[in-house]
């Protein structure tokens, strides 16, 4: 027998041989079982709630965006998501180009007096309205 072919048989061996993953599961389904016979126990520290940050942190907005929005302070989302609900309510998406939002007082007033804009700019056209804090 040539090196080639013990070479190719050694492989056969590795790929016909049981698989780890194989012995692997039935030990983590008799730790499992055993896990499930014992008693959970209390958490001892009660959990902070998580406080939202990014685009989910309620911030400060500008004047503009405060007339618009109805509110002093809201969150990246929640401004976006009552900006569209504006666009869908005042049908102000191009029909031919969905990408495109034409703008009535009201966006204009946001988006720099822009006459459309495209909707991937409203998240960038958004940001100077949100005043930052420390």
């Amino acid at each position: 027998m040539s090196f080639a072919t013990s070479r190719v048989f050694k492989g056969c061996r590795a790929l016909l041989a049981p698989a780890k993953s194989a012995a692997a599961a039935k030990t983590s389904s008799a730790k499992t079982a055993a896990t499930k016979a014992a008693p959970a126990k209390p958490k001892t520290k009660p959990e902070k709630p998580l406080q939202p940050a990014g685009i989910l942190k309620v911030t400060p907005v500008s004047p503009a965006l405060r007339d618009f929005l109805g509110v002093p302070e809201s969150s990246r989302t929640d401004a976006v998501k009552k900006i569209w609900i504006h666009i869908k309510q005042n049908n102000l998406q191009n029909p031919t180009n969905k990408k495109e939002i034409f703008c009535d007082e009201k966006l204009k007033a946001i988006f720099d007096g822009k006459e459309k804009v495209g909707f991937l700019e409203i998240g960038k056209l958004l940001t100077r309205h949100f005043v930052k804090t420390g």
